[in-house]
């Protein structure tokens, strides 16, 4: 079995069904992208498989079922970050990132040491540096989401769920904010489920691509193996026909570069 099994999920909301019967796997190791378009159910996908969200079907964590776990043992094992934190209160930046290890501590017990030494360290790895005692509310839309990751790096934990986690950054931190994700789930045995906007940062930095269609999972891609007029095919269910070719950066390095085709003229 998968490090992370996901079986015929379907998930709504107020009786109207986003999600159809969605499967997917993740090997230890591994980030696993999901693109789509807008109502796909992407955001759905991830509240379900983290709990949020009421669903049928199941999601298996190296090998444990995530559907029978209380809310303090399923927020050991995966961290769900949304597009907006829903953080409204003066903190310091240091203070969110200690927010994660809340579910590692009882009642009353502030954390330890360790733990800030931890934090001011995720914050470092990110970027965040010498703004520990900085007000989150204050800084901009993408220091608040390389907060929030701080929070999760610092936290440990199996599985990482991330919606869109690249919209708020630029360019330079959207591929640094990829790398930090990857040499997370190679420290231990832990995945990340990530959906993303932009569909060049996926096909590079991602070992798996789920592509959604209608609330299903139309395919899955392997990036770096997959013959690219079968991605192409594919994609073109969520961007219209498109061109991908493979290349190498200065450095040597393997890239697919995607383009998007110009509409055809209909007489």
């Amino acid at each position: 079995m998968s490090f992370l099994q996901v079986e015929a999920l379907a998930a709504g909301y107020g009786g109207r069904q986003v999600l159809r019967g969605v499967s997917l796997q993740a090997e230890a190791g591994q980030i696993v992208g999901v693109l789509g378009a807008n109502g796909s159910g992407k955001t759905t996908l991830l509240k379900a498989v983290c709990g949020i969200l009421p669903h049928t079907g199941s999601c298996t964590l190296d090998g444990l079922p995530l559907e029978g776990l209380s809310p303090r043992q399923l927020a050991r094992r995966c961290s769900y970050i949304p597009q907006r934190s829903g953080i409204s209160v003066d903190l310091s930046a240091l203070e969110v990132v200690l927010m994660g290890f809340n579910p590692q501590l009882g009642l009353l017990e502030r954390p330890t040491l360790a733990m800030r030494d931890k934090a001011r360290a995720a914050l470092a790895q990110v970027g965040l540096a010498g703004r520990e005692e900085e007000n989150y509310l204050h800084l901009s839309e993408g220091q608040k989401q390389l907060c929030i990751l701080a929070r999760t790096l610092a936290a440990g934990g199996q599985l990482l769920l991330l919606d869109e986690p690249e919209s708020a950054l630029d360019f330079r931190y959207r591929y640094r904010m990829l790398e930090l994700l990857r040499s997370w789930v190679r420290q231990a045995r832990r995945a990340a489920l990530v959906t993303l906007h932009d569909p060049a940062l996926a096909l590079n930095c991602c070992d798996r691509l789920v592509v959604l269609a209608q609330g299903r999972a139309q395919a899955v891609l392997a990036p770096a193996a997959d013959p690219l007029e079968e991605m192409e095919r594919q994609l073109a269910a969520v961007y219209g026909a498109v061109s991908l070719c493979r290349c190498r950066d200065r450095a040597g390095r393997a890239q697919l570069v995607m383009l998007k085709e110009p509409e055809r003229e209909t007489e």
